[in-house]
């Protein structure tokens, strides 16, 4: 018994010892990650920060002016309004159409993955291609066109007017990110209880009143999370209005985002300092908008 208990002693040492090596070896191995985080994530973060307050090549240190010459800028608001302009109506169409299709996906008996994976495709896709496609599309002789004019309408340059640019990029928006939308609406709908069904089907509710009083109280939370995605997503929205517009966002400006904004003063003009100081000030507006849209998660639902 006195041999057991010593065996036992000892090995009650060790463990604290061989615990605290193996919890070494998995630090071991969480450095590079926490290089990669600190060199390409906290460093640009701080050293952005410290442009903000300078300008010039010299970087001279001029406090909050930058912040101020950005936030009198007619320019940077005019390409906050296009950015929120796209992205409100990208939300209005997109998670509607989207929480629709997921519930007739839903209700199918066959062939429900077919079409995941058919409306998940474009978001699959990068935006670069998806708006390469765009471009041919929106041609003065592409096939948008060639059904206009089998309409017997004339020919429409669809990226000359600013209102159908817009539109344009709203479209655009819609297609890509619609798959998403459906994939996530559909693993909610999934969740919910099939009692919830059977039970009013007992009560004598018909398909419509189970889904108004069931189906669409139970999907307030994916569809609240989409509102908070699509607004972060949207505010920093870049490629496909770049695409469609290039640097300036033309025609006159009215694909010209935020973050076009950041990309033109800082690539194009070498004001780095105004860059930096529109990217805190992007920042702010997507820290806001994620409050307000979490204190609405939190409300529910």
């Amino acid at each position: 018994m006195n041999a057991e208990r010593q065996r036992a002693l000892v090995r009650s040492e060790r463990q604290p010892a061989s615990r605290l090596e193996s919890r070494a070896v998995w630090y071991v191995f969480l450095i590079p990650s926490l290089l990669g985080i600190l060199l390409f994530t906290v460093y640009p973060l701080i050293e952005s920060l410290r442009l903000s307050f300078t300008k010039g090549v010299e970087e001279r240190y001029v406090g909050g002016a930058n912040y101020a010459e950005v936030l009198a800028s007619e320019t940077f608001w005019y390409a906050v309004y296009n950015t929120v302009y796209i992205t409100t109506f990208q939300l209005l169409i997109a998670i509607p159409i989207g929480f629709l299709i997921a519930c007739l996906i839903n209700g199918l008996r066959r062939g429900s993955n077919f079409f995941k994976v058919l409306f998940y495709i474009p978001n699959a896709t990068s935006m670069i291609a998806a708006a390469t496609v765009f471009l041919a599309i929106l041609h003065p002789d592409g096939p948008l066109n060639y059904i206009v004019q089998l309409l017997g309408f004339e020919k429409i340059v669809w990226l000359s007017q600013p209102v159908s640019a817009k539109w344009g990029a709203v479209v655009l928006s819609v297609w890509h990110w619609l798959g998403f939308v459906i994939i996530i609406n559909l693993a909610n709908l999934q969740a919910i209880p099939i009692e919830y069904y059977e039970a009013s089907s007992i009560d004598g509710a018909t398909r419509l009143q189970q889904w108004w009083w069931i189906t669409v109280p139970n999907m307030l939370g994916s569809l609240t999370l989409l509102l908070v995605l699509g607004w972060i997503g949207g505010l920093q929205r870049f490629a496909d209005a770049f695409m469609l517009g290039g640097l300036q966002g033309s025609p006159a400006r009215s694909l010209h985002t935020v973050v076009g904004f950041i990309f033109e003063r800082g690539f194009g003009g070498n004001e780095y300092g105004i860059a930096s100081a529109a990217s805190y000030i992007l920042f702010f507006f997507i820290l806001l908008f994620t409050y307000l849209n979490t204190k609405l998660l939190k409300m529910k639902i």
